[in-house]
């Protein structure tokens, strides 16, 4: 019910910040009758605002050719436990000026807070960076903690910024890559990234 409410609110915030909803039908049944699907296939036309918490602050899209100045190396600590990966997530969130739940529900999808997750695919780490996009990024050791998270929030916030922070549209292209999310102008038609997306938000919203 807390949930609900929650959603509900938020709902509330998004029509007061963008276009009014046209309809005096009360709010459960607007949401009964749009489906996520359309939301999802609309993708491309929503504006979902800038939700970094930073917005002034912009990167390059194209960061990967400089991104290896700025990570640093490993500390020394241990990251064993799910406490010591959020506080992390939010050092590193607010560095990059990224809202650090959208950084936590990416991670809890990706890898589950596991540092040492890895992907039949190949994909490494708390936010399951593909090697190739590892070193682009700058990072030496996706197994390592500290920079799998800066090379994956920096690649998110280059994805917020080149979708105008739309984050269905960062976030599909997370997954699938922008290069999908351009040739489709919207999400892919592809059930993994739509599910991945749907199970974001429902974490993050």
């Amino acid at each position: 019910m807390q949930r609900a409410v929650q959603m509900n609110n938020y709902a509330n915030n998004l029509s007061a910040q963008w276009q009014p909803v046209q309809n005096n039908k009360p709010l459960e049944q607007l949401q009964a009758t749009q489906s996520f699907d359309k939301i999802l296939k609309d993708g491309a036309k929503v504006k979902f605002g800038d939700l970094l918490t930073n917005p002034t602050t912009k990167v390059n899209a194209q960061i990967y050719s400089n991104a290896a100045n700025s990570i640093k190396p490993t500390s020394g600590i241990t990251y064993d436990t799910k406490a010591k990966i959020q506080s992390l997530i939010s050092r590193v969130s607010q560095k990059h000026g990224v809202d650090e739940k959208l950084v936590n529900a990416v991670v809890k999808q990706e890898s589950g807070f596991n540092p040492a997750a890895k992907s039949k695919v190949g994909a490494l780490g708390l936010m399951q960076l593909m090697p190739a996009t590892a070193k682009g990024l700058g990072v030496t050791n996706p197994m390592d903690p500290e920079q799998n998270v800066e090379g994956g929030v920096k690649y998110l916030k280059s994805m917020l910024d080149k979708y105008n922070g739309n984050i269905i549209l960062a976030l599909a292209a997370y997954n699938a890559g922008p290069g999908a999310v351009d040739k489709y102008d919207g999400v892919p038609p592809y059930k993994e990234t739509q599910n991945y997306v749907r199970s974001i938000l429902s974490n993050y919203l």
